[in-house]
C-alpha cells in the first residue's frame, strides 16, 4: 500500500495546482479544489505514518528505475511525521487565506494567484521531506522557493518587494552553494543517492568528509535560519501577507532543519563538527531572542522567536544522542503547529487593530477576549509555560544536554533556560501592551517623547506645528492630543498610541479566518495531551536516524548497500 501512497504528497498538490489555474476565473471552485486537495494530503500522511511506524521504513522507486538510477522517495518514521505536521498547518493556512479572501475582495491574497502557488509549495515540502538522494532534495527546495518568491510578494507593495528581493538573494546563494556541494559530492563518491553516501563517505579522507559537509551545513544553514545565517528572516517574513507569513514561518525553515537532521545523522555520523554546531545553536538562540525583545512589532517579534528557536532544534542535534535526537524531532514538530498560529493570530491582531505595533494597540483583552485568548494559549505554549508541549519538548532536550555531561552541553543547557525565560518576557510585553493596557494609554517614556514634540514644534519660526493649524489656534483637547500623537509619529517615534477618545474602531473578525486559528490553537493544546505518544514515536524516529540500517535497508532491500 505504501508504495502506491507514497508519490501522492508530492503528486496531488501539483495535480491540484494545475487546476486550480485553469480554474483561475472561478474563485469558488479554487477554493473548494485547494481544500479538497490539502484535506486528501492530510489523509494520505497520516496513513503513510500509521505505516512508517508499524512496519519501519519504506522506499519507493518512481517510474520503477533501478536503485540508484531513477527517483527514490523514502517514507520512515520521521519524514512521515513532518508530512502530518505540514499537511496540517498548511491545511489550516489555507482555510484562513480563503477567508481573508473572501472578506478583503481578494486585495491581501489574490486567489488566482494564491492557490497554485501555495499547492506548489506544498509540493515542494512533501518532496524535499521524502528525497532519498540529494540532488532530489535540491528540487524540492527549488519547487518550494519558486512559489514563496510569488507568495511573498503577492500584492506588489514596495515592502514586499523589498523583502522578497532580500530573500530571493539569500536564497539563491544558499541554492549555489547547495547545487556545489551536490557536484562535490558525486565527484568524490560517483553517487547522490543518500543510502549509498551513508557507506561511500565513510571511504573519504578526514579533510574530504569536513568540506562537503561543512557546505552542506552552510546551504541548509541558510535556510534554517541559524545564526551567523540568520540576518534575512526578521526582514522577510513579515512584510508578507498573513498566511504567507504563517506558512513561511511554520514550514520553511524547518525544511532547513529536517535536511540538516539528514545529514548529520545519516551522511556524517562521526560528529566531526558537533562541536561547531553547538555554539551556533547557543549563538541562535541567544541573539535571536535578544532581537525579539528589542521589537516593538508584533510580526518581527515572533519572526526573532523563529530564528531563536530554530537553536533548540540544533542543540538536540548536535547532541547527537538519541534523547537529543528525540527532544529536537518533537520541537520541531511543535514549533511548526505554535509558530503558524502566532503568525495567524498575528493577522487577526493587524485586522482588528489596525496595526501590529504593540505600541498603537490597546484594550484588547476587553474588545475582543477570543482574540486574547487565541493569543495566549499559543504565546504561552512558545514560552515553555508548564505542562504545555513547549514545556514538554525544552525539558527533554535540557535533560539531554546535562546527560551528555560536558561544558559546552551545559552552556547550552543555561542557554536554553535564558532563552525560554526571554521569550516569556517578550511574549508578556506584547500582552501587557496590547491586550491589557487601556487604548489610547501611552507608556511614560512615550509621554515624554509626546512633550520633546511638541516643544520642537512650537519653537518653529513660521508657527506651523505639523497638524494644519498654527500654533496660536484654540484647540479642544482631543486635537491637541491627535496634534501631538502626529508630530510624535512623523518626528520620532513612529509606533506611539493614538490618544485616548480617538482608538481606531475595532473591525470585525470573519468568521472562517477565526475559525482556522481556532482549529491550530487546539491542535497546539492537543499536542500536550499527545505528548506522551508523539514522544514515543520521535524517541523511536531517533532510533532509526542512529542506527541508519533501516533507512539503508528499505532503499536496496539488503544490508549490503553497492
Amino acid at each position: 500500500m505504501i508504495e502506491a501512497l507514497a508519490p501522492l504528497p508530492v503528486l496531488l498538490p501539483l495535480l491540484g495546482a494545475a487546476g486550480a489555474l485553469l480554474a483561475s476565473g472561478h474563485p469558488v471552485f479554487q477554493r473548494l479544489l485547494s481544500t479538497a486537495v490539502l484535506t486528501a494530503v492530510l489523509g494520505v500522511s497520516v496513513a503513510l505514518l500509521l505505516v512508517a511506524d508499524a512496519e519501519g521504513a519504506t522506499a519507493v522507486s518512481v517510474g520503477g528505475w533501478p536503485v540508484p538510477l531513477g527517483i527514490v522517495l523514502v517514507v520512515d518514521r520521521l519524514s512521515a511525521l513532518m508530512l502530518v505536521v505540514a499537511s496540517t498547518v498548511a491545511l489550516g493556512v489555507l482555510v484562513f487565506a480563503i477567508g481573508q479572501g473572501a472578506a478583503d475582495g481578494q486585495e491581501e491574497t489574490p486567489l488566482s494567484i494564491f492557490h497554485p502557488t501555495f499547492l506548489v509549495l506544498v509540493a515542494g515540502v512533501g518532496n524535499a521531506f521524502l528525497a532519498g538522494d540529494l540532488f532530489n532534495l535540491y528540487v524540492g527546495f527549488e519547487i518550494l522557493l519558486m512559489a514563496s518568491y510569488v507568495l511573498l510578494t503577492l500584492g506588489g507593495t514596495a515592502a514586499r518587494i523589498r523583502g522578497g528581493i532580500t530573500y530571493i538573494v539569500v536564497s539563491l546563494t544558499s541554492s549555489l552553494v547547495f547545487l556545489a556541494a551536490i557536484g562535490l559530492v558525486y565527484a568524490a563518491t560517483g553517487t547522490v543517492n543518500m543510502a549509498q553516501l551513508a557507506v561511500r563517505l565513510d571511504e573519504l579522507p578526514a579533510g574530504v568528509q569536513v568540506l562537503l559537509q561543512s557546505m552542506l551545513l552552510i546551504a541548509f544553514g541558510i535556510k534554517a535560519a541559524v545564526f551567523p545565517l540568520s540576518a534575512w528572516l526578521p526582514d522577510s517574513y513579515p512584510t508578507a501577507p498573513a498566511p504567507v507569513t504563517a506558512v513561511f514561518a511554520g514550514l520553511l525553515t524547518k525544511v532547513g532543519v529536517y535536511a540538516i537532521i539528514r545529514t548529520q545523522t545519516l551522511l556524517f555520523p562521526d560528529g566531526a563538527l558537533d562541536d561547531l554546531l553547538m555554539w551556533a545553536a547557543l549563538a541562535t538562540m541567544v541573539v535571536g531572542i535578544l532581537g525579539a525583545v528589542a521589537q516593538s512589532d508584533l510580526r518581527r517579534m515572533l519572526s526573532f522567536t523563529l530564528v531563536s528557536h530554530i537553536g533548540y532544534m540544533v542543540f538536540g542535534i548536535a547532541l547527537g544522542t538519541a534523547a537529543g535526537l528525540a527532544g529536537a524531532v518533537f520541537y520541531v514538530a511543535h514549533h511548526i503547529a505554535i509558530q503558524t498560529t502566532l503568525f495567524l493570530v498575528a493577522g487577526l491582531v493587524e485586522r482588528q487593530g489596525g496595526t501590529t505595533s504593540v505600541n498603537r494597540l490597546g484594550g484588547l483583552a476587553r474588545r475582543s477576549p477570543l482574540l486574547a485568548v487565541l493569543f495566549f494559549v499559543p504565546a504561552m505554549n512558545l514560552a515553555g509555560i508548564p505542562p504545555l508541549s513547549g514545556f514538554i519538548g525544552k525539558l527533554g532536550l535540557l535533560q539531554a544536554g546535562v546527560a551528555e555531561g560536558s561544558a559546552l552541553a551545559f552552556a547550552l543547557v543555561g542557554g536554553g533556560v535564558v532563552t525560554s525565560l526571554l521569550t516569556l518576557l517578550a511574549v508578556a510585553r506584547v500582552w501587557t501592551r496590547a491586550f491589557w493596557r487601556p487604548p489610547g494609554q501611552a507608556p511614560a517614556e512615550d509621554t515624554a517623547a509626546a512633550a520633546a514634540a511638541d516643544a520642537t514644534a512650537r519653537r518653529r519660526p513660521d508657527g506651523d506645528d505639523g497638524a494644519g493649524s498654527t500654533a496660536d489656534e484654540p484647540r479642544t483637547a482631543l486635537q491637541e492630543a491627535w496634534r501631538r500623537h502626529t508630530a510624535v509619529a512623523t518626528a520620532a517615534e513612529p509606533d506611539l498610541p493614538p490618544p485616548a477618545g480617538a482608538v481606531r474602531a475595532l473591525r470585525p473578525l470573519p468568521r472562517t479566518m477565526v475559525g482556522a486559528t481556532a482549529a491550530l490553537v487546539a491542535l497546539t493544546v492537543a499536542l500536550t495531551g499527545l505528548a506522551g505518544p508523539l514522544y514515543g514515536l520521535t524517541s523511536r524516529a531517533a532510533a532509526d536516524l542512529l542506527d541508519r540500517t533501516p533507512y539503508t535497508t528499505s532503499v536496496f532491500g539488503t544490508e549490503e548497500v553497492p
